[in-house]
């Protein structure tokens, strides 16, 4: 019979409930049995969890490395090289790091409050030590012009600070300090001598700032690369880790295949042989099944028989050939996947036209064989 039609060797009697190949004395041995496959399916439950995590990393990782891509081939071939470190000893050198970097930063502020002194000192800068009295002045639209207010003695107090609320990167006592001045000149006119003042003690900060910020840029140059760094020690960790949970994966897989593997054997040992009986009835219930669900039966056989070809244009199915194990597989998958038809026909009222034309021919296919072997039979 050429495909889409299949020739079951077979009669044609009705298909019952499949029942176990163990037999009934041995009901406490298939208990123990199910007992383990319950167990399996939990242990494949938890290792297709990590295996999305494997994945979702390596996805992770994949693109990383992909934004990194333009990185020079130096530094390439200094990574290939380059050694895992404990996560002990990363955080030890986070913590050198982090305790280097602050030293230094304090060290450019204190060079920086010298150009604050400097400019502070200057016979210009009185308007603009203390913050500017608006209620005493009568400056009733200042808030609305000015958003943020700025003066040195605030400046001064956070430079000194001692309870973490402090300055902690030299380029925000730099903005604070071109604040003072910007106020001074958004509010006054152009003409004015506050104006005047705050325009020409900015342009001298500004010339003094010129002097530091190479030093400034160098330290924030180090901050980077240092960050880059340990960013990569701990992609390199995370890799590590990963690689660890990939090679207990494989473990595990194998051990769960093994177990698979035995339990397989240990159930066709413990198998029954299926009659004749029971053998005819499968028959009748592969030409009942869904095209989806008969392309997965002939999986399952082809599964023991690899030079079954299941594409082909022509697929035979001999029942009487095939293994004890492959039949009592076949028996549990129909007897499933028909029960599982028959509620999906209730509720959607059928299958289609195609599918019905498909179950006529595979029908009329296994009457034709079926008569065929009654006549061999007879003669």
């Amino acid at each position: 019979m050429v495909f889409p039609m299949i020739i079951v060797m077979a009669s044609i009697p009705d298909f019952e409930i499949a029942e176990t190949g163990i037999s009934k004395d041995n009901s406490a041995e298939a208990e123990q049995f199910k007992i383990r496959v319950d167990e399996i399916f939990q242990k494949v439950d938890e290792l297709e969890q990590k295996v999305n995590e494997v994945e979702q990393f390596n996805l992770n990782s994949s693109k990383k490395q992909q934004s990194s891509s333009k990185g020079s081939s130096m530094g390439k071939e200094r990574d290939k090289g380059r050694q895992v470190p404990s996560i002990k000893k990363q955080q030890q050198d986070a913590s050198r790091r982090e305790a280097a970097a602050a030293k230094r930063m304090q060290e450019l502020m204190r060079q920086f409050g010298t150009i604050v002194r400097q400019i502070t000192q200057h016979k210009w800068a009185w308007p603009f030590m203390q913050p500017v009295d608006v209620k005493g002045l009568g400056l009733h639209d200042y808030y609305e012009i000015i958003e943020k207010p700025m003066d040195f003695s605030t400046i001064k107090n956070q430079m000194e600070a001692k309870d973490g609320t402090g300055y902690k990167n030299v380029r925000d006592i730099c903005a604070d300090v071109r604040l003072v001045f910007n106020n001074a000149m958004k509010y006054n006119d152009e003409g004015s001598d506050v104006h005047l003042m705050a325009k020409t003690l900015l342009e001298k900060f500004e010339e003094k700032w010129q002097l530091l910020l190479p030093k400034v840029t160098e330290e924030e140059r180090r901050r980077d690369e240092e960050e880059a760094e340990a960013q990569l020690d701990m992609q390199l960790v995370r890799e590590a880790a990963h690689a660890k949970v990939v090679r207990d994966l494989c473990n595990e897989l194998y051990e769960v295949d093994t177990h698979l593997e035995h339990l397989r054997e240990t159930v066709v040992q413990k198998c029954r042989k299926m009659s004749t009986e029971e053998k005819r009835n499968l028959g009748t219930a592969i030409a009942r099944l869904s095209m989806e669900d008969l392309n997965k039966a002939l999986e399952i056989i082809a599964q023991s028989n690899p030079a079954f070809q299941a594409m082909a244009e022509e697929v035979e199915i001999d029942i009487d050939a095939q293994s004890e194990s492959t039949l009592w597989r076949l028996k549990f998958f129909v007897k499933d996947a028909l029960e599982l038809q028959s509620r999906s026909a209730m509720s959607t009222g059928g299958n289609n036209n195609y599918n019905n034309k498909r179950k006529k021919e595979i029908c009329d296919a296994i009457a034709k064989t079926a008569k065929k072997k009654s006549k061999k039979t007879s003669s």
